[in-house]
């Protein structure tokens, strides 16, 4: 059962990481999947994810207080909205119903990740961020 759980999740991360560059594949729950399979059956890659340097503190912040960083919003939304743009108008032709269908899972998506908190960020940390520069 142990292995089935890392199989499980290292295809879940798979798809997270999948879900940055595809604006319709979610990208935050797969990581949390994966964070919970690799809870349950591998504290090495439990922690290895969660210190991860990209992925780390995205899903330790979504984990303690459900936010997401406004850096993550905008990066996300934007990146989802022109590979959306570029399908809608390039690649999808005269087929307005799956136009309008991708429109409508854009939005959908968009009103989703903004639907969370935004995390702020410690002023504490923030004030020593600009110490040390």
């Amino acid at each position: 059962m142990k292995y089935l759980l890392i199989v499980l999740g290292i295809v879940s991360l798979c798809l997270g990481v999948l879900g940055i560059f595809l604006p319709v594949l979610p990208t935050t729950p797969f990581l949390l999947l994966s964070a919970a399979l690799f809870m349950r059956s591998s504290k090495r890659l439990y922690h290895w994810l969660l210190n991860h340097k990209v992925f780390g503190q995205y899903i330790r912040s979504f984990m303690e207080d459900k936010s997401i960083p406004l850096k993550v919003k905008v990066i996300s939304i934007t990146v989802m909205w022109v590979t959306m743009f570029s399908i809608i108008f390039f690649v999808i032709n005269g087929k307005l119903w799956l136009q309008l269908l991708l429109f409508a899972i854009a939005i959908g998506t968009t009103i989703h990740i903004l639907s969370y908190k935004t995390k702020k960020i410690d002023s504490s940390k923030k004030s020593k961020t600009k110490e040390l520069s």
